[in-house]
């Protein structure tokens, strides 16, 4: 029986391990040969549907993306390079008309006594000067001073004032000179103050102003005319009726000695005397400006003999200043081929560079004093030479000649510009004025270039969010079309997931 007994037992116990074995290997074989729908599809489980849709919709606009960046950097090397250009010229022009306008190019006057100031007169050039100048009198004002001082707080008179002007003769007695001056009112109000009542004459432009003086007595008014024997005056007060006494009487100015109150000529109005060259000469004003460009201020008499006026030759100065020029036109001219290259250059083909170009291209050559007496009129002519690759040169021996042999001629063409902006003339400057203001046009020069490409950036810009606009919309719609997918796939996956479980029943259930 015990043999039996395990006989049985044994197989059923193989019998039970072999049904396990064979229910697990059919299991396994199930869950390798089932296809996983999800897995098959992607979407929802495992596939980055937000990546793929960025991806899909930069490829779609990729193209369209890249010719937008490739202009915007375009239009903006554009923009920089007609910046740089324009501030060049414009830097180049300035800085030679400052230097112009200083007057270190032109000949140096000196003079060796402070007593008088010797000055090139604006626009005026001045080719020498020897000359000695004696002063005898300086020209002068006539200032009258009140004798009597006014209160801070009380009326100084309401009434009018007459002034007449004219001069004074030999014999002291004012000699008016016919001058119609409109009778000056002094209201009430004006009459609160004196200062209200200086203000009132000064006002009046008669050619007399007037000023208040304080001191330990009070307030008293001061009449002053401009220089010249011509500029005398007389002031004559008529108080109204019922006026403060005394009123405005005290301000009257005539040259009756008998009169004792009103105000005190302390200056006479004169004229300067002085002399050049031992010519006697007359002059209304302390600044004198001769024929020849020479500005004369006097400023004392001379005591210890004439003052010496003499001139010198800015030799070191021009040479300097064409070695400068020079300098400055590399620098620039590198600036312009680099802008216009005509494979590399930012504005190879804008004609506003191109034209700039040329025109720096034709300064060696051209006239700048307009002069036909055979002096040098071109920096070609003074030892500004080209170089085969367009830079400039400096001949110095060539130089140093034409400014020890035609320093006038040299001068000439560092004179100061004149007009409004500095374009008329022949002269450097004004040449290089004339180029700047071109290159700053709107309507021709750079400045039409930069106003066109600014345009274009705006209407890029536009483009540009037009395309982004596009970008997200596209975006958008592919998201949701996704979105539909993942949750058709969602749909196939429960199925998936329910059919998996009833196979698994099935197979435990045999």
């Amino acid at each position: 029986m015990g043999e039996t007994d395990r006989g049985p037992t044994m197989a059923i116990t193989t019998s039970s391990a072999t049904a396990t074995a064979t229910t697990a290997k059919t299991t396994t074989t199930t869950k390798a040969t089932t296809p996983n729908l999800a897995n098959a599809l992607g979407a929802g489980s495992g596939v980055d549907t937000a990546a793929l849709v960025k991806s899909l919709v930069e490829a779609q606009f990729a193209n369209k993306n890249a010719r937008l960046t490739r202009q915007a950097e375009t239009l903006t090397a554009q923009v920089s390079a007609v910046s740089e250009l324009k501030s060049g010229i414009t830097g180049f022009a300035s800085a030679l008309t400052t230097l112009s306008e200083s007057g270190g190019l032109t000949t140096q006057l000196t003079s060796s006594s402070a007593a008088v100031k010797v000055s090139t007169a604006k626009g005026a050039t001045v080719a020498s000067l020897n000359a000695s100048v004696s002063v005898a009198r300086l020209a002068t004002p006539q200032v009258a001073v009140t004798k009597e001082s006014f209160s801070t707080t009380g009326s100084v008179g309401t009434g009018t004032l007459q002034l007449k002007l004219g001069s004074v003769k030999e014999d002291g007695t004012f000699a008016a000179n016919g001058t119609t001056i409109p009778p000056i009112t002094i209201t009430s109000s004006d009459a609160a103050s004196l200062q209200k009542v200086a203000d009132k004459i000064t006002a009046a432009k008669a050619g007399v102003t007037a000023s208040v003086v304080t001191d330990a007595n009070g307030q008293r008014l001061v009449l002053r005319s401009t220089d010249g024997a011509n500029q005398a005056f007389t002031l004559t007060a008529t108080p109204d009726s019922g006026s403060v006494s005394p009123g405005l009487e005290r301000l009257n100015v005539d040259f009756d000695s008998s009169t004792t109150d009103g105000a005190e000529v302390v200056t006479r109005a004169g004229n300067a005397v002085f002399s050049i060259d031992g010519v006697p000469m007359v002059s209304a004003s302390n600044k004198i400006t001769g024929a020849d460009g020479v500005t004369l201020e006097l400023k004392a008499v001379t005591t210890d003999g004439p003052v010496t006026l003499s001139s010198s030759k800015p030799t070191e100065a021009l040479t300097e200043a064409v070695n400068n020029v020079v300098a400055a036109y590399n620098e620039m001219l590198a600036s312009v081929n680099k802008a216009t290259d005509a494979i590399t250059g930012d504005l190879r083909a804008d004609p506003a560079a191109q034209a700039m170009k040329r025109s720096l291209q034709k300064l060696t050559s051209a006239d700048l004093t307009g002069k036909t007496d055979g002096t040098p009129t071109t920096l070609a002519a003074i030892g500004v030479a080209t170089n085969n690759d367009g830079t400039l040169r400096v001949d110095k021996t060539l130089l140093a000649s034409a400014i020890a042999n035609n320093p006038d001629a040299v001068e000439a063409m560092f004179a100061a510009a004149t007009g409004s902006d500095g374009t008329t003339g022949k002269s450097l400057p004004a040449a290089l004025n004339r180029i700047a203001a071109t290159a700053k046009s709107t309507t021709l020069g750079l400045g039409a270039s930069d106003k066109r490409y600014a345009e274009a950036q705006g209407a890029l810009a536009k483009e540009q969010a037009k395309v982004a606009e596009q970008t997200e919309a596209t975006s958008t719609r592919m998201t949701q079309q996704f979105a539909a997918s993942e949750a058709r796939v969602a749909a196939y996956k429960a199925q998936q997931t329910f059919m998996e479980n009833q196979i698994k029943m099935w197979t435990r259930s045999e």
